[in-house]
């Protein structure tokens, strides 16, 4: 079957062509397949947030899928960007008006009204929920990092790192999204849990909407009010993780010297501070399986099997030791930019 992959962008129409933190565990489920015939093909919607390197890397798993079931036929939608809300949900919302496809995979920007959008439109369709979640009895899974024991092994990485050095009870800051977003929240009760858990002392959060700015504006604020220091900064995205890494840097300031900075995504530049000693480690997201996995749970919905409510597609934490492994996978597999 010859194979469609279609992005969409903001001042587009549906064309051809191609586009470069959740959840629990539950009881198996499958919905909306009947039996189908041997001979039968199906058309799956992808539907992400936006198109950036963790996406990309989705998006990537998703065509790998593809590219190995001559019975599928993908398409990958994305909107302009993360803020494209009306945008992403006319995309939902053709996607499950179409009588052509099959199945829909959605990255809501906004998981409330993704789910009310699918419990309304989605008929028999087989829905899945990807990288966030969303509440909608028409879902059949939601597939994606299991972001608070992602974090929880960032965390013990980092008091691993730190207690080797000799420091018995390493002191830990932790930046943070906007409060009451679910990733983040995940991502700060796996941190917390992980400071608790290791003998470790939590003595600042700062919720910095997960952007850099705010992020950097918090770490000067910490390296004011902690002058001797502090151990550990312990970020929910790379994004802030690297901007409190230059602060630091910039800063000169001795007792932060060898302060660890763990960021969590898996983004080429957080990699590649690993790599040159600027960033302690990252948590990465395995965002290759993530997409692959996706269009795999609909596939065996279509095809009348049980998958697992919550499918989670792994983490892996990067530091130095590992980083160079890391990349040359990320090399074969086409997805790191030289």
């Amino acid at each position: 079957m010859k194979k469609k992959i279609v992005a969409m962008a903001l001042a587009s129409v549906m064309c051809l062509g191609t586009l470069a933190g959740c959840g629990g565990s539950g009881a198996s489920s499958a919905s909306g397949a009947s039996a189908p015939a041997a001979d039968e093909s199906y058309n799956i919607s992808v539907i992400v947030k936006l198109t950036d390197g963790h996406f990309n890397k989705v998006m990537a798993g998703a065509r790998a899928f593809d590219e190995e079931h001559d019975d599928v036929t993908i398409e990958i939608l994305s909107p302009s960007s993360a803020t494209a809300f009306d945008e992403q949900m006319n995309m939902i919302e053709t996607a499950l008006s179409q009588n052509d496809i099959d199945a829909v995979v959605i990255s809501p920007l906004q998981s409330t009204t993704a789910g009310s959008m699918v419990d309304s439109n989605a008929g028999d369709k087989v829905i899945v929920a990807l990288d966030t979640d969303f509440t909608s009895a028409k879902k059949s899974a939601f597939v994606g990092t299991g972001n608070k024991d992602a974090a929880r092994s960032g965390a013990d990485a980092a008091i691993a790192a730190v207690k080797a050095k000799g420091i018995e009870t390493p002191t830990v800051a932790i930046l943070t999204g906007v409060q009451g977003d679910e990733t983040h929240d995940a991502r700060l009760a796996g941190y917390t849990e992980g400071v608790e858990a290791g003998g470790s002392k939590l003595i600042d959060v700062q919720y910095c909407d997960a952007l850099a700015d705010r992020a950097a504006n918090a770490m000067e604020a910490i390296i004011l009010n902690n002058p001797e220091g502090v151990d550990i900064v312990l970020s929910t995205n790379d994004d802030m993780a690297m901007a409190a890494a230059k602060i630091i840097a910039d800063s000169g300031a001795a007792a932060y010297a060898d302060t660890v900075v763990c960021g969590f995504d898996g983004n080429q530049v957080a990699l590649e501070a690993v790599k040159n000693g600027s960033l302690g480690m990252d948590v990465a997201q395995e965002g290759f399986d993530m997409g692959y996995k996706a269009v795999e749970a609909a596939y065996k919905v279509l095809k009348g099997e049980s998958v697992d409510s919550f499918i989670d597609s792994g983490s892996t934490v990067v530091d130095l030791a590992g980083v160079d492994a890391y990349i040359a996978d990320m090399q074969a597999k086409g997805l790191w930019e030289n």
